[in-house]
């Protein structure tokens, strides 16, 4: 088993071996055409490029530049999936994303953890963590998701938060480290209605 299977399984590999580096290059070279060769015009050519980054993805998707990844094809998003610029996905363990799930700027997701002890740490091991979001989700900006994590449905999570540990569905949690801070309600949905939608 090469290290990419390795990474692949979910066991700890050594990702400067010559099959995960070229795995990289590849990933590389498209998003540099992804963050510097199409204009905001080309948004057909946009979209096409970014489904082809990312390994498993739906309908609708849109992801500001730039965008950020060690592998892509470790990466899984649902439908409606909206990234504000400056997302950064470490994907070695995986990330999967649920259905109508929107990110801030500067949104990061490490699913890639390295030994404690240095000379495993010297010897340039690393494993993967996945991280799992939900479906309906609004990860605010500058937030950082730490792998091993899974949050629920219907989370919303405040800007720079760093999320270490599960976040149960229908969850307001901010904070470093991030915790939960209330429940989300159909209050919160009629208060919204009453203050903000008055004359729509």
């Amino acid at each position: 088993m090469n290290d990419l299977e390795r990474m692949k399984a979910g066991l700890a590999h050594q990702p400067y071996h010559p099959d995960m580096s070229a795995a990289r290059l590849k990933i590389k070279e498209m998003l540099f055409d992804y963050n510097n060769v199409l204009r905001p015009s080309q948004k057909a050519e946009r979209t096409a490029l970014i489904k082809q980054i990312i390994g498993k993805t739906k309908n609708n998707i849109k992801v500001n530049p730039p965008f950020f990844c060690d592998y892509g094809f470790q990466i899984e998003v649902g439908e409606n999936f909206f990234a504000n610029y400056g997302c950064t996905m470490l994907d070695s363990g995986g990330i999967q994303i649920g259905d109508n799930v929107m990110f801030g700027p500067n949104v990061s997701l490490y699913s890639v953890e390295h030994p404690l002890h240095p000379e495993l740490r010297n010897a340039e091991w690393e494993q993967g963590q996945k991280i799992t979001i939900g479906n309906n989700v609004w990860i605010s900006g500058s937030v950082t998701i730490i792998g091993g994590v899974t949050i629920g449905d219907n989370v919303v999570i405040g800007a720079g938060a760093v999320v270490t540990k599960d976040i149960p569905a229908n969850s307001l949690a901010v904070g470093n480290p991030c915790r939960v801070l209330r429940d989300i309600t159909d209050a919160d949905r009629e208060f919204y209605c009453r203050t903000y939608l008055q004359n729509v």
